[in-house]
């Protein structure tokens, strides 16, 4: 196994231990679940009134889900690597006799009768479920003031948001309240907080995880995937979560993949191409984002990749045909309320999903049509290399607050063309702003080839130090 997660950490640092850390400090004997779980609970209970990743925070359950662990170990009974790993959960994903309020009014009386496939996964692997994480409103909001809980702040620097939607995921981790989270991706919404927070996020294969359980946005862009420290606790949480379920109508039937097969594999002798003119020409990132990049791609080729630039089609065309797809398949979730309780909507997300209103079958079936073009050409390039390196936010994240600034950056990024595609994704921190917040590159792998993915993210992170990079302490706090 790699060590690219151990961290020179004492125990007294175990909020910084990652998911694969723990697991081999169980098997040695120096950790139990039930002294991790009480010291993320003391954590969270001490820093997030700073940071509202938590919408809730299940102590009672988390515990005696620690307890078990802790006896089950002691028998020599060993369910999978993420025995006794704390994860917390979006807030749109269902966990019996929860609600799942989706961020949103309209959703605080619905408690959830079943577990989503997801969090049944998770929970026949042993992991002990912390509580709901914090989201935009449905998935498709902003961070809101006027939405039902407030918004998740950047553990980097909480005057700054995190990114969305999955953004108490993303804060979650990267403040060290778990070493694992699930988080949904349907426009950019794993990425976009794993990168603007410094941490990694896997947006897999379309349909390689179940979303049965998990309230919908747009039907054919939806993913549901993890959130770590690390690429290591990525490929663990993947080993759990992927799996063909018939519950899900996207659900594709592939065969199991060990996504942990080719972590150690490194770098060398991996073709990658620089898909430079998303972030150079078609919509210009700032430059500590461009200079990141090429820095990027410098690391990858000292380790023995190969490293070219390749082309795809405009950055524009693969958003304009995403953004009439996630506006139509959005608008037909949320017609009837928006008909009959607009007012119980955050603003941003009702201005969002408004937009559907306004496109007809014609635009959805012409956007159909491109993505069918724009997924061969994607397949196309991906002949001639193994992964894509693709900027991810052309920006550091906004401040709060700042709903001009919030406007003007939040749509640049190069995230959406793999929603479309469904190609899997993987976002890495690459770097830090001038004012200390992170800068983050996506690998783009071939569909279905998510452990090849997981191979050229680990080899990144073993050539270079930004997987761990921590924030600073204390959280530096809002005005």
């Amino acid at each position: 196994m790699n060590d690219t997660c151990m961290n020179d950490t004492h125990l007294n640092d175990i909020h910084w231990m990652s998911a694969a850390d723990l697991g081999r400090a169980y098997r040695a004997g120096t950790l139990t679940p039930e002294v991790v779980v009480d010291r993320l609970l003391e954590r969270i209970a001490r820093f997030d009134g700073a940071i509202n990743a938590f919408v809730s925070v299940d102590a009672e359950q988390a515990r005696a889900q620690a307890r078990a662990a802790t006896r089950d170990m002691a028998m020599g009974i060993w369910r999978s690597p993420l025995h006794g790993v704390p994860v917390g959960i979006k807030d749109l994903i269902d966990i019996a006799g929860q609600v799942t309020s989706c961020h949103s009014r309209l959703m605080l009386d619905r408690v959830a009768t079943r577990d989503a496939t997801v969090v049944t996964r998770l929970r026949d692997a042993g992991a002990i479920l912390l509580g709901k994480l914090a989201l935009h409103e449905f998935a498709i909001g902003g961070p809101s003031d006027d939405a039902a809980y407030p918004p998740a702040r950047n553990p980097w620097d909480t005057r700054h948001q995190t990114g969305g939607s999955s953004s108490g995921s993303g804060a979650a981790v990267a403040a060290g309240f778990v070493p694992l989270a699930l988080g949904t991706d349907t426009g950019g919404s794993i990425r976009n907080p794993a990168g603007h927070c410094g941490v990694a996020g896997l947006k897999p294969t379309y349909g390689a995880v179940s979303r049965h359980g998990v309230f919908p946005l747009c039907f054919t862009l939806d993913h549901v995937g993890p959130m770590a420290r690390c690429v290591e606790d990525l490929a663990l949480a993947m080993n759990v979560l992927a799996a063909h379920d018939p519950a899900d109508p996207g659900s594709a039937p592939a065969p199991a993949r060990d996504h942990l097969s080719e972590m150690d594999a490194g770098l060398a002798g991996l073709r990658f191409g620089i898909v430079r003119h998303f972030h150079e020409h078609d919509a210009r990132a700032s430059d500590e984002v461009i200079n990141a990049i090429d820095r990027c791609g410098e690391t990858l080729a000292r380790a023995g990749a190969r490293v070219t630039d390749v082309r795809l089609p405009p950055l524009g065309h693969f958003t304009m045909a995403q953004r009439v797809i996630f506006h139509s398949e959005s608008w037909a979730v949320h017609a009837q309320w928006l008909r009959t309780r607009p007012a119980d909507y955050s603003y941003i997300a009702r201005r969002k999903l408004m937009v559907g209103a306004f496109l007809g079958a014609g635009d959805y079936v012409q956007a159909e049509r491109w993505r069918k073009q724009l997924i061969e050409a994607t397949d196309q390039a991906l002949q001639d290399v193994d992964v894509l390196v693709v900027a991810n936010s052309f920006e550091s994240a906004s401040a709060l607050g700042n709903e001009a600034e919030f406007t003007r950056t939040y749509s640049r990024h190069a995230r959406s063309p793999f929603n479309l595609t469904g190609h899997p994704a993987l976002a890495l921190m690459c770097g830090l702003s001038a004012n200390g917040l992170p800068l983050s590159v996506q690998f783009v792998g071939r569909s279905g080839a998510d452990p090849v993915l997981l191979r050229a993210g680990a080899g990144f992170e073993r050539h270079s130090d930004w997987s761990r990079s921590h924030p600073p302490m204390p959280f530096p706090q809002a005005a």
